[in-house]
């Protein structure tokens, strides 16, 4: 029962991390098979540890890499990535689902697909606002950060998924906190008895 629920910790982490970046997280799930112990592949998705296909990953990582640091080509490249992001989450969720035999791959596909595409369209929300506000200069920066919380959230997802549990809890915490608060009508000393025209 622990197996199952931390393989399904790791399912859903290395997946999220994909809507940031689809190829980091494949590339680095694809390293923790071929070399560790820590991650065994169901077929055919045991496929990513063939060297071609990490070559391919390592190239099209750098490009997706120096694509999103400038701006406009950063829109575009969310533009093409909103194909990408959803289907390597979806992929990564159900390559690494081994105990869960209960679930369905197409359930496990779709979990994949809804969380990194969650994730992918916030960001490609996010990246035009950040582009207007710094005039671009945000956007190399935001893009390093979204690289290295990728990257983290995918180790931590293979070496510590009860940990990634915890985090994602409070971050879910966090939010509906802002949400209900941005939600509650205003109160406070300086709203209480004055007339808003």
């Amino acid at each position: 029962m622990i197996q199952a629920f931390s393989n399904l910790a790791t399912s859903f982490g290395i997946s999220a991390s994909a809507g940031l970046n689809a190829y980091l997280p494949l590339l680095i799930v694809a390293i923790a098979a071929r070399f560790t112990p820590l991650l065994k592949l169901n077929k055919p998705f045991d496929l990513l540890t063939d060297n071609l296909v990490m070559a391919i990953l390592v190239a099209l990582l750098l490009v997706e890499t120096f694509a999103d640091k400038i701006p406009a080509v950063d829109t575009a490249n969310d533009v093409i990535q909103t194909l990408v992001r959803p289907t390597a989450g979806a992929i990564l969720f159900a390559a690494s689902n081994n105990v869960i035999a209960d679930v369905h791959p197409v359930l496990a596909l779709i979990c994949g697909l809804l969380l990194a595409g969650s994730i992918h369209a916030a960001k490609a929300t996010v990246r035009p606002a950040v582009t207007a506000l710094t005039g671009g200069l945000g956007n190399p920066i935001l893009s390093f950060v979204e690289d290295v919380v990728a990257a983290t959230v995918t180790i931590l997802s293979i070496l510590l998924p009860f940990l990634m549990v915890v985090l994602l809890g409070l971050f879910l915490l966090l939010l509906l906190l802002l949400w209900h608060r941005r939600a509650s009508p205003m109160t406070g000393p300086n709203l209480k008895g004055r007339e808003v025209h």
